[in-house]
């Protein structure tokens, strides 16, 4: 069977621009068919996108108008951006909070993406949209999957194990927005305790005093904030059993626990994250792990990990690169 190929690209750009704009360009086809595949009047109009980032995160609007206007000032365009209750979309991710027992080590947040190889964009944007540098992930072409700012908040977000959708926003605006203006991970929970999302999600936090917490999100529940130190698909409980065996979600969870309960180093911890049962290659089931990430948010170090090279990058010496990675479908 055929490697899959993915390329991750890092964009360094501090306001929107040019950069952005070709991402844009290269990415719209695919992100326009999905936002449409319900019909145009499945999705919010543009004044009630509008009102709702200005009333939830108006911190955000700035951005969002000039991206819009980068993307062609289009009305469908600008409803896709605002990501205002999009259509549904479900991954699989494992993450942790890593503390060193003896203290000789800084705390560390560590993730794995589990999805479609051709459903991700691999775009690692370093930004400085809201005035704080931002290094992240990127999903929505301007959301987050998981980062780091310059105040040393960490943020990665998984897949909650439910199907219920609401009225909210798409996860990935709410943890850029978390990133963008958010100090600590006190300051990143009352923005999770505010904003309405559209779909169930667990957010895991940690800053640079090394507070850290798991937080549960949905449009049916109130917001949760638990001190869960490892979360993959689920949250307290499963609720979806089909889901959670076919991403191996309880089992990866209990690796992960054992894992980060056993003494040992942050290497060790890492280490474990290339193997199964974290490891996935359900590539073609849309269930592989894509990359893992090791964040360190006191000394702003944040590394991609992949079975055969990593990418260790640093937001005060954020550098330009690409690399481009094979995936492996199992048999």
């Amino acid at each position: 069977m055929a490697d899959i190929s993915v390329t991750f690209r890092t964009l360094i750009e501090d306001a929107p621009g040019p950069q952005w704009q070709a991402l844009f360009e290269r990415l719209w086809p695919a992100y326009r068919s999905w936002f449409l595949r319900s019909g145009a009047v499945g999705r919010p109009s543009y004044l009630e996108s509008r009102r709702a980032l200005r009333e939830h995160m108006p911190e955000l609007v700035p951005t969002w108008e000039k991206l819009v206007a980068l993307a062609g000032g289009g009305d469908v365009e600008a409803r896709f951006l605002s990501l205002w209750c999009p259509p549904p979309y479900i991954a699989g991710c494992s993450q942790a909070i890593w503390v060193d027992p003896l203290g000789n080590e800084e705390p560390a947040l560590l993730r794995n993406y589990d999805f479609a190889p051709g459903l991700l964009e691999g775009s690692w944007l370093a930004t400085r949209w809201s005035g704080q540098r931002v290094a992240a992930l990127g999903d929505c072409l301007w959301g987050a999957l998981d980062g780091l700012n310059d105040a040393g908040l960490a943020a990665s977000l998984s897949f909650g194990g439910r199907t219920v959708s609401g009225t909210g926003f798409g996860i990935p605006l709410v943890l850029r927005h978390v990133l963008d203006v958010a100090h600590s991970t006190a300051e990143a929970i009352a923005i999770l305790q505010r904003v309405p999302v559209s779909m169930c999600y667990s957010v895991t936090l940690l800053d640079a005093a090394g507070d850290w917490a798991t937080v549960f999100v949905a449009p049916d529940r109130p917001t949760e904030v638990t001190r869960r130190q490892v979360v993959t698909n689920f949250q307290h409980r499963v609720e979806w059993p089909e889901h959670a065996r076919a991403t191996h979600s309880v089992e990866r969870c209990d690796a992960l626990q054992a894992q980060i309960d056993r003494p040992g180093s942050l290497t060790e911890a890492t280490e474990a994250l290339l193997r199964a049962p974290l490891f996935q290659s359900a590539y073609l089931r849309g269930y592989g792990t894509l990359y893992g990430a090791v964040y360190r948010p006191r000394s702003g170090q944040v590394e991609l990990l992949w079975p055969d090279q990593r990418w260790a990058q640093s937001l005060d010496s954020f550098e330009e690169g690409e690399r481009c990675i094979a995936y492996r479908p199992a048999g």
